[in-house]
C-alpha cells in the first residue's frame, strides 16, 4: 500500500515543528559523522536535558499493537495514542520498533510483513505502519527512531513456520537455532550485507530521525548451549587469534558498515545504540566499570559497545541502566559516571535508558516500589554534563505508570515541553 498521504501529512509536521520549536527538519542537518548532537536545554527546574524518549516495542506486541490482527484503524488509532501520551507527559522522541525479527513494519520488498501487525507473517496489513508514524509523529514534534534488530529470525527454532518467501527460508545456510530462537549468522559477510540492505531500505524510503539498534547482537547467552558457527569460522576466521576476536569483529564491521550506509543514504539521519549496560566488568578489565554483572557486552555479546564510542561510529549511545540506586552488582550512579567517562570528548551523545518497567507497587525489589526512585535517577544523571537525555521503557508502561514513577518525573524535571535537539 502506498504511503497514506505522506507528503501532506510531514509537510503539516514541519510547520508544527518550525511553530513549537526550533527543531532540525528530518533530513537537514549535517550528516551524522560530523555529530549534530542533542542540544543542551534545560527546562525550568535547571536538571532536564534535551532527549526524552520512549521505546514502543512490536515484538509480541509487547507495547504496539496491542495484539495481531487489529484492523487498519485500530493499529492506527492504538499508535496515535502512543504518540499522544508522549506529548502528554512531555516526552520529545519516540523510539519505534519496526523490524523486531527480520520483518518489517513497512512495505518491504526484502521482508515479509511482520506477525505482529496481522498475526500471520507476510500479510498485508492494509496501511504503512512507519510512514504513518513518522508523519504522526513529526506533526506532534516528536522525534520518530526507527529501532531494528540486526540478527533476530524468530521466537522460535522452526523455520517451516516462517512464510516462504522469508529470506531464512531461502538461504537456509545464513541460519542458527540456538536458545529455543533463530538468528542470522553475524559471521557470514553475505548475511551482514543483507541486513544492511533490509534495514537501509526504510532510511532510503522515510524521513527518520534516528536508526536504533538494541542490545542483541550474538544472543545472550543460554547454558548448556554453544551458538554454532564452525563452519563460518573455519571459512572467515583465519587471521584472529580466537573465535572470541573473529566474532567482535564480526559487529564491530557491522556497525562501522552501517554507519557509512547510513550517512549516504540520507544524510543527517543519526545512529544509536542501547546495549547492556556493563561494557565489561572491571574484575575482567581496567578500563571496565567496577560492577560485578553477570554478563557483558563485550565477553558474552561480542558487542564492543566502547569502542564504538571511542571510534566515533555511532551517534549516541542509549546503554539500559536497569538496576536502583544503590544496587550492589550494578549501582545506578556508578554505571552513570562511567558512561560519562566514556563518552567524554567523543563527540557521542549519551542518553540514559531507564527502566519504567520494573516501577510497580508489586515489585519485589523496595526500590522500584518507590515512586521517587526514577526521579533520583534524573536528579543523580543531571550532575553529569555528558548525560543529554533519557529513554524509558516501555510506552505500555508510560501510559499506564502503575506506580506514578513516571507522573514524578514529569512533575519533579519535565515542566515544559522542549525539543528534542
Amino acid at each position: 500500500m502506498a504511503h497514506i498521504g505522506r507528503r501532506a501529512l510531514l509537510a503539516a509536521g514541519l510547520g508544527v515543528l518550525a511553530a513549537t520549536a526550533a527543531v532540525t527538519p528530518a533530513g537537514a542537518s549535517a550528516g551524522p559523522r560530523t555529530r549534530p548532537g542533542i542540544a543542551a536545554r534545560a527546562g525550568a527546574s535547571g536538571t532536564a536535558p534535551a532527549f526524552r524518549g520512549m521505546w514502543v516495542a512490536s515484538v509480541e506486541n509487547i507495547d504496539w499493537p496491542s495484539a495481531a490482527g487489529l484492523d487498519a484503524r485500530e493499529q492506527e488509532a492504538e499508535l496515535v495514542a502512543l504518540l499522544d501520551t508522549a506529548v502528554e507527559r512531555r516526552l520529545n522522541a519516540v523510539v519505534l520498533q519496526v523490524r523486531p525479527t527480520a520483518d518489517a513494519m513497512w512495505p518491504s520488498a526484502l521482508e515479509p510483513w511482520s506477525q505482529w501487525l496481522t498475526g500471520r507473517q507476510g500479510e498485508d496489513p492494509g496501511w504503512d505502519p512507519l510512514g504513518t508514524a513518522v508523519a504522526r509523529a513529526h506533526e506532534r514534534g516528536l522525534e520518530l527512531h526507527a529501532w531494528f534488530n540486526p540478527y533476530r529470525v524468530a521466537n522460535h527454532e522452526n523455520p517451516a513456520l516462517l512464510v516462504p518467501e522469508h529470506p531464512a527460508r531461502l538461504h537456509p545456510e545464513w541460519v542458527v537455532p540456538y536458545g529455543g530462537k533463530l538468528y542470522y549468522n553475524p559471521g557470514l559477510p553475505e548475511v551482514r550485507a543483507f541486513v544492511q540492505r533490509a534495514m537501509l531500505d526504510a532510511v532510503t524510503r522515510y524521513p527518520l530521525d534516528a536508526v536504533h539498534w538494541d542490545d542483541y547482537f550474538y544472543p545472550y547467552p543460554v547454558a548448556g548451549r554453544s551458538f554454532d558457527d564452525d563452519d563460518a569460522f573455519a571459512e572467515h576466521g583465519s587471521g584472529f587469534g580466537s573465535r572470541a576476536e573473529w566474532r567482535r569483529d564480526n559487529i564491530d564491521t557491522l556497525v562501522r558498515e552501517m554507519a557509512a550506509g547510513i550517512a549516504a543514504a540520507r544524510p543527517g539521519v543519526r545512529f544509536g545504540v542501547s546495549p547492556f549496560a556493563v561494557w565489561r566488568n572491571q574484575a575482567d578489565d581496567p578500563l571496565g566499570s567496577p560492577t560485578r554483572a553477570g554478563v557483558s557486552t563485550y565477553d558474552d555479546l561480542y558487542a564492543d559497545t566502547r569502542r564504538w564510542v571511542r571510534e566515533g561510529w555511532i551517534d549516541y549511545i542509549a546503554p539500559q541502566l536497569y538496576w536502583p540506586i544503590g544496587h550492589p552488582q550494578c549501582d545506578y550512579e556508578t554505571l552513570v559516571d562511567w558512561w560519562s567517562g566514556t563518552v567524554r570528548g567523543a563527540g557521542v551523545d549519551l542518553l540514559i535508558g531507564e527502566a519504567l518497567y520494573r516501577c510497580d507497587p508489586d515489585s519485589d525489589t523496595e526500590a522500584w516500589r518507590d515512586p521517587a526512585e526514577l526521579s533520583r535517577h534524573l536528579g543523580v544523571a543531571a550532575r553529569y554534563p555528558e548525560v543529554r537525555g533519557h529513554v524509558y521503557f516501555s510506552a505500555k508502561q508510560v501510559v499506564a505508570d502503575p506506580n506514578g514513577a513516571m507522573a514524578r518525573v514529569v512533575a519533579d524535571h519535565y515542566p515544559t515541553r522542549v525539543p528534542p535537539r
